[in-house]
């Protein structure tokens, strides 16, 4: 009696687990939370793909292309950065499934920073990549129709079954029988224990209840609210950022410490400005200073128009933990002359904007985007523009006048000078270029590099921590960590901008991502669902920051 009462607890909760834990998904990290990497580790090339579970704990689906090198075995393992190499499981084996691609589960058994260890086993040698993946639940789902008709049935089958039994024990077990009495007897048997019975229910379902509630509270995912405000400093708009802390105390979940923010390609904050009901046709990528421990500054491009702009910003914590914030602006139309424009200034040396056309259909072809499909390179349909420079920057290898969602692409950039030739690219904040992705409805949003979607500076810290051999991290002081990080960006900025991308790129020293081709740009990506989207592509030349901008859709 006492394993059935437990079984049916059992179902009982497993069947409202099962109806809590798979709900469509209500969020994603801006849409896009997957994580691809792509690089060169000792004699390899690798494309590394990660699809982080929706609900943690849960599996994360991880995919190595060897696009170089001889490769038998890869073995995948996560790497949690609180409880760092001595604290992590042993490593699975990742299946072969075609020539030269290794697919796998990795159970994710802990929210918050983690890496995905990779471990290549060939004949041209062992090496080592790490894919940095945030580990949070993002989703709930709800049980099919079907299944909790089937579920409630079976349950209610197993109460009476329970019932009955309870009444048989009760009755037919005592001698001498009796008709009237064993009767009377089975039935208070099941009056009794059918009472006990749905007490108990009652009780396991109040109890999951509130493990759900709990679950919605806490551990989903909710990115932290921004308070945005614009105001005049001497005649130039000043956009500040300051994170919404209200709540923090009350909701752990929430609470950020962002003292112990780290930079990224030496910013603390990248911060990225699209106007939305211009059509997108405005953009700027700003690096905001901080003023204190919640509050972020930055001047407002003189040449940026007017209007409501969607703002994503994104930083790095010292656990590599990466998140981005976003928020709603309006940003004031303002009259400037030439003589207030030439005296503006930015905040950071490396602060950019452009703005174009407006997004949409051309009015004299059917599905034919702005700033999309307007050139045939060497047979296949392109893309190109003009920079601000004069120079000309060329969508290459584009797959097709549409994109298929969920594969894997490689989005080649190359520019060229006025006169047509190759131009010579020079490293924007450490690395050959920086990409912004944005879906028309401002649903997805990601800032790529030439190798992959991830943080350079999450990937740093988890290298770190996975050659830390103690179990334990101790947390630094909040205060003490804040004044290192903003004296060591206040010398890195005042550093001559030779010896500032040297100095980043030393600091990436683990991450090959030298570019092959002088004059071009290569980002990997998979747009995660169907839409129009805008990609915004950075490059350095001259001393100038430049950028294009590129339609396309995804079906």
């Amino acid at each position: 009696m006492l394993n059935l009462l437990r079984f049916l607890f059992l179902f009982s909760a497993l069947s409202l687990l099962h109806s809590f834990a798979f709900l469509p998904s209500t969020y994603a990290h801006i849409g896009s939370a997957g994580v691809v990497v792509q690089k060169r580790v000792g004699n390899y090339q690798v494309l590394v793909q990660v699809t982080p579970p929706d609900v943690v704990p849960g599996t994360a689906k991880v995919t190595v292309f060897v696009e170089q090198g001889r490769v038998n075995s890869v073995q995948g393992r996560p790497v949690y950065f609180f409880a760092g190499d001595e604290g992590a499981p042993q490593a699975d084996e990742l299946t072969l499934t075609e020539t030269n691609r290794f697919e796998g589960d990795v159970w994710l058994m802990e929210s918050g920073s983690t890496s995905i260890q990779l471990t290549l086993n060939g004949p041209d040698g062992k090496a080592e990549v790490v894919a940095p993946v945030v580990a949070v639940a993002t989703a709930t789902r709800d049980m099919p129709a079907g299944t909790g008709a089937g579920l409630a049935a079976m349950g209610l089958l197993l109460l009476v079954m329970m019932i009955t039994i309870i009444g048989a024990s009760n009755a037919d077990a005592v001698l001498p029988r009796s008709g009237g009495g064993v009767r009377r007897k089975r039935l208070i048997g099941m009056g009794v224990g059918g009472v006990l019975l749905i007490l108990a229910l009652t009780g396991g379902r109040s109890w999951w209840n509130s493990r759900a509630e709990e679950y919605q509270t806490y551990q989903l995912y909710k990115p932290v609210p921004l308070i945005s405000t614009v105001a005049l400093s001497e005649g130039q708009p000043v956009l500040t950022i300051r994170p919404d802390t209200t709540g923090f105390s009350k909701n752990w979940q929430r609470r950020r410490d962002f003292n112990v923010l780290i930079p990224d390609h030496g910013k603390l904050m990248h911060a990225f400005l699209v106007r939305m009901d211009g059509g997108m046709d405005a953009f700027a990528h700003l690096h905001p200073e901080r003023i204190d421990s919640l509050r972020f500054a930055t001047r407002i491009p003189p040449g940026l128009p007017g209007g409501r702009y969607r703002l994503y910003a994104d930083v790095v914590y010292r656990s590599g933990y990466t998140e981005t914030l976003s928020d709603t602006l309006d940003l004031p139309a303002l009259k400037i002359s030439p003589e207030q424009a030439a005296k503006a200034t930015r905040t950071d040396p490396d602060d950019s904007h452009m703005v174009t056309e407006r997004m949409g259909v051309k009015q004299d072809v059917v599905g034919k985007l702005h700033l999309d499909d307007d050139m045939v390179a060497c047979g296949k349909p392109g893309a190109s523009m003009k920079l601000s420079d004069g120079s000309t920057m060329v969508w290459t290898d584009k797959p097709g006048k549409t994109l298929e969602s969920g594969k894997l692409y490689t989005l080649k950039f190359a520019v060229a000078d006025p006169s047509g030739k190759a131009a010579t690219l020079q490293p924007y904040l450490g690395m050959g270029g920086h990409a912004a992705i944005l879906r028309s409805d401002g649903t997805v949003y990601i800032h790529l590099h030439p190798v992959g979607t991830y943080s350079m500076a999450a990937e740093e810290s988890l290298n770190r921590r996975i050659a830390d051999t103690t179990r334990s991290i101790k947390y630094p002081n909040g205060a003490r960590f804040r004044d290192s990080i903003d004296t060591y960006l206040s010398q890195l900025k005042a550093m001559p901008e030779t010896q500032r991308n040297q100095t980043l790129q030393a600091e990436m020293g683990k991450m090959d991502h030298a570019m092959t081709t002088n004059n071009m740009v290569v980002f990997p990506y998979a747009f995660p669902r169907a839409g129009h989207y805008r990609i915004w592509v950075q490059v350095k030349r001259n001393g100038q920051v430049l950028s294009g901008a590129f339609d396309t859709q995804v079906l």
